[in-house]
């Protein structure tokens, strides 16, 4: 192999090492943003509510993702909301998805129950919510896939 040779082969190696890692990096506001979320849920007081984030999708029926306070996104079950007792933040303005990943505390209880949701197939737990507070309407975000918080998009994001 000529001198040549092996140098455009070393240069296109580094050049495609370098776009793998760049493909692989997350932007530094958005780690700072998640860097900074992970702090403020390490500061959240045990109680009895839980935090809830909307996950608004045109085609399916499923409310959102809901953690208990001071854990992780990635402890997060995705819901079936029981509006029962309270009607969702979204629902009681009669503008669906209004609230698409918005942060919410939520006032409420798993009920043991699991719910079908057939646009998704999917089985998944159900919470009574008998009440809510906004926390924020522009949170940190926690969903690895593009388009995660698109309602046209019919993809299912999981947290981190």
């Amino acid at each position: 192999m000529s001198v040549a040779m092996k140098k455009y082969l070393s240069h296109s190696l580094l050049l495609l090492a370098l776009l793998v890692a760049a493909c692989n990096t997350v932007p530094d506001g958005i780690e700072a943003a998640r860097l900074a979320m992970n702090e403020r849920i390490k500061t959240e007081i045990p109680g009895d509510y839980f935090i809830g984030r909307r996950y608004y999708k045109q085609d399916y029926k499923f409310w959102g993702y809901v953690r208990s306070p001071g854990q992780s996104w990635s402890t997060a079950k995705m819901v079936m909301l029981n509006e029962q007792k309270k009607l969702a933040p979204d629902r009681e303005k009669n503008d669906f998805g209004c609230d698409n990943n918005y942060e919410y505390k939520l006032f409420g209880k798993f009920t043991g129950e699991t719910v079908y949701e057939p646009a998704s197939n999917g089985f998944y737990p159900e919470f009574l919510l008998t009440g809510y507070e906004l926390i924020t309407s522009t949170p940190a975000p926690i969903y690895h896939s593009h388009g995660a918080t698109d309602p046209a998009v019919r993809i299912i994001a999981t947290p981190y």
